[in-house]
């Protein structure tokens, strides 16, 4: 139960003050933001509609614990950073966490999620759980293809998020096959990848966050997923091209 509790968590937050949430400082390398695929009904949906509604479909990772955990996850920071980053346009984040899920647990719930959120844009994190239940491979990436799919059928973006890095569990469980199983089928869906494993280990390895005592740092807690946010914000922007979108429509 330790063991579940640390990779589910791994930087697990139990707010119990209002406290404000110091700047994050945590620089993201142009590589972990760049992409050869376009999100191109996000660029559609803002566009025409002046608005932009995502789905975050994940695991126990994707929200923090605690009466305001919601409002410090990663998805909430990420609504927020879009609209100060957008402005005029309506941003709406819906996040759908369901702990312990496997990606084909997640795969079936889509079909529900993509008719009642109707999305341009769905973030799909998803491996920790895989990994934890010794999934085989191939029939993790047969539920990623599958979900993939089912969105792009749907007429939205993808944003495939893998696992988070946690130096303490590094060492008790391989997650680099279902990684690498992750970033082949972004490859071969036209599918955006954010590297959460790789950003995380870049920031500890270079010192902005020590993610080693991650799970008694409630603090920290919040401030990583802030910079979660704050990546994705990044990359959702570069990829949909909306800098450049909004500087032709505001001549």
């Amino acid at each position: 139960m330790t063991l579940l509790f640390n990779i589910l968590t791994v930087i697990a937050l139990i707010d119990g003050a209002h406290a404000a949430v110091p700047e994050p400082q945590c620089d993201v390398p142009d590589s972990f933001l760049s992409s050869d695929s376009d999100l191109a009904h996000v660029t559609a949906e803002v566009t025409a509609q002046h608005r932009l509604d995502i789905s975050v479909v994940g695991t126990g990772s994707s929200s923090l614990p605690g009466p305001d955990g919601q409002r410090f996850a990663y998805p909430a920071r990420l609504e927020q950073v879009l609209a100060q980053r957008l402005p005029g346009i309506t941003v709406k984040v819906t996040p759908h966490a369901q702990s312990r899920a496997t990606s084909a647990a997640m795969a079936a719930g889509l079909p529900a999620i993509l008719a009642e959120d109707k999305p341009a844009l769905v973030i799909w994190q998803a491996g920790t759980a895989d990994a934890m239940n010794s999934v085989e491979p191939e029939d993790f990436r047969s539920s990623l293809d599958s979900g993939v799919d089912t969105v792009t059928n749907a007429n939205a973006d993808v944003i495939l998020m893998n696992m988070q890095y946690s130096p303490h569990t590094e060492s008790m469980m391989d997650v680099s096959t279902y990684a690498d199983i992750m970033r082949f089928v972004a490859q071969q869906h036209g599918a955006v990848l954010f590297d959460r494993l790789g950003l995380m280990r870049d920031w500890n390895d270079g010192g902005t966050f020590d993610l080693y005592t991650a799970n008694n740092n409630y603090d920290m807690a919040r401030r990583v997923h802030d910079c979660i946010g704050r990546a994705l914000a990044s990359q959702i922007i570069s990829a949909s091209h909306l800098d450049a979108v909004r500087m032709q429509t505001t001549r």
